[in-house]
């Protein structure tokens, strides 16, 4: 059921799980110390090239605007297509937001953070989700999600960059290394 960006199961739609297909987790939860929203997709048996390239792209996406630096007062809207250009690369899309503010016992997802047109600038403190996707109606879906901190980057001028929080491993099963460059791996 993960082929849709958004699924809320119903007792109609489940389904006995299999090796023979991906998987996409959705999972947080609340903290004293912070709140937590990562997801991860994973197949238990052999992906398809599409399924295996399509991942990669997805991870390489994360990893591209995971790492980029970038001058104060950038706004996410401006920095959000290098989370899309490896999909893009290849005419693939996704259909959702990049990613969104991190609430503290407020809601996970929390405005005024995150990438679309009407959000703040980036600023250090600020948490965000960080989750490019993929998803072909009726056949699978794929997100990477994790959580960012922006923090000042190591620049000889005052620029920023993410540091990523999560401590959630990637699933090695779906990365096409090939893909990579030596700086996403």
């Amino acid at each position: 059921n993960a082929a849709l960006a958004h699924y809320s199961p119903s007792n109609g739609s489940s389904r006995k799980l299999s090796v023979d297909e991906m998987y996409l987790s959705d999972t947080g939860g609340q903290y004293l110390d912070g709140t937590t929203d990562i997801t991860r997709t994973v197949h238990w048996g052999v992906p398809t090239p599409l399924q295996k390239e399509a991942y990669t792209r997805v991870l390489m996406g994360n990893i591209d605007l995971s790492r980029l630096v970038f001058p104060p007062n950038t706004a996410g809207r401006a920095v959000e297509s290098f989370a899309r250009r490896a999909l893009w690369d290849v005419g693939l899309n996704y259909g959702h937001g990049t990613g969104h503010g991190i609430g503290n016992f407020l809601s996970v997802h929390e405005w005024p953070v995150g990438f679309q047109s009407n959000n703040v600038p980036l600023a250090a403190g600020m948490f965000t989700s960080i989750e490019p996707g993929y998803y072909r109606d009726g056949e699978f879906g794929i997100r990477i999600e994790d959580v960012a901190l922006v923090v000042e980057a190591q620049t000889e001028k005052p620029f920023l960059t993410f540091e990523v929080v999560s401590l959630v491993p990637y699933d090695r099963n779906l990365i096409d290394l090939s893909l990579l460059s030596p700086e996403q791996v």
